[in-house]
């Protein structure tokens, strides 16, 4: 998730939650694939869930795999151009940073080559 605001590189600010499994890591919006639904409604619908952010989707960025709690999970990344903002949360804390704020923000190097992954697919959708 980003958006164009006039803060640093060339405006683009992105959009970090943090974790409720872990409140000191700073993450990307992720959730669930409900029942009907496809990774990329899932991604658009939890980004509103977990931060009040709603965005349009420009496409996929790529995929995580980790273990936690002895299981193994999958997660698909989307790029997505925030449209408008409430206060509302599920909890989390939320922060929108420029880029290379957001990088040095990032807990963890998979989720930090994602973003650096993106950068141009941001500039050009800006």
């Amino acid at each position: 998730m980003f958006r164009v605001d006039g803060a640093g590189d060339g405006g683009l600010s992105v959009l970090l939650v943090s974790s409720k499994k872990e409140p000191g890591h700073w993450i990307f919006p992720k959730g669930h694939v409900e029942r009907g639904e496809t990774a990329a409604e899932a991604a658009v619908r939890e980004t509103e869930e977990e931060a009040g952010v709603e965005g349009d989707l420009l496409g996929p960025v790529g995929a995580l795999e980790f273990d936690w709690g002895g299981k193994r999970y999958r997660v698909e990344y989307f790029l997505i151009r925030a449209t408008a903002e409430t206060a509302r949360t599920d909890g989390r804390r939320k922060v929108w940073l420029p880029y290379d704020d957001a990088l040095d923000r990032l807990s963890y190097d998979d989720t930090r080559r994602l973003l650096r992954d993106a950068h141009s697919r941001m500039v050009d959708g800006a």
